[in-house]
């Protein structure tokens, strides 16, 4: 009995050394393969740079898309595009001259009324869109009638070069705009007038996607008049 328990233990021994030698083979493999894959995240961390993310409010089509086709030639990587036109209208080969905007439409665009609040919530569906690519870092709104006045490589530069947001805000006197209703949220000291068409750090983007705040008033009280300026009543 001893005898046969005694010939019965070098082959256990050797099972043993089997099996610890597949496991440290496996976690050497797998450890080889994790430092493998985070220094391929590094190298494409530092090949893809910061991008602009192009974001176009139009009715239908985009009339001057070829001129926006000649713009973004030879900056691929370094933007993106987003488009918030009337709702189940597609940019297809069709309806663009341009590949850029191939099927850039977002899917959840809604109807826009000039001057309402829509405007607003259309801007907020376009950012939401573009926050999702965590290498958009400026974000830039644009009319179906914007047209660039300098070259790709240009602009880049420039809005790239600041951590500051674009924003045209400035003290609006004119009364019938400011509706005292609004004071709690919205005190008349802080009452602005400006341009939509800002551009926007990845900050202040979230900002304004997130806020729940000042839109839902602007919702509740500001409407486009009959002299097709937005009054809030």
């Amino acid at each position: 009995m001893k005898r046969k328990v005694s010939q019965q233990r070098p082959w256990c021994y050797k099972w043993r050394r089997k099996l610890f030698a597949l496991v440290l083979l496996g976690f050497c493999f797998g450890t080889t393969v994790l430092m493998m894959q985070s220094q391929y995240s590094r190298i494409m961390t530092m090949v893809q740079r910061p991008k602009i993310a192009f974001l176009f409010i139009a009715r239908n089509r985009l009339p001057l898309d070829i001129v926006w086709d000649a713009f973004f030639q030879g900056g691929e990587n370094k933007f993106s595009i987003f488009v918030h036109s009337r709702p189940r209208f597609l940019l297809n080969k069709a309806t663009t001259r341009s590949v850029y905007f191939f099927n850039r439409q977002v899917n959840d665009s809604i109807q826009v009324d000039w001057g309402g609040a829509s405007m607003i919530e259309a801007e907020r569906i376009l950012l939401r869109h573009a926050l999702e690519d965590p290498f958009n870092e400026r974000f830039v709104f644009l009319s179906d009638s914007c047209i660039p006045l300098y070259n790709f490589s240009y602009t880049y530069d420039y809005i790239m070069s600041t951590s500051h947001s674009f924003v045209d805000s400035f003290a609006d006197t004119k009364e019938g705009r400011y509706n005292p209703k609004m004071a709690s949220v919205i005190p008349v000291h802080n009452w602005r007038k400006g341009s939509q068409w800002v551009v926007l750090t990845r900050k202040h983007a979230e900002v304004v996607v997130e806020d729940n705040t000042v839109f839902p008033m602007f919702q509740q009280h500001c409407k486009a008049s009959y002299l097709l300026i937005m009054i809030c009543d």
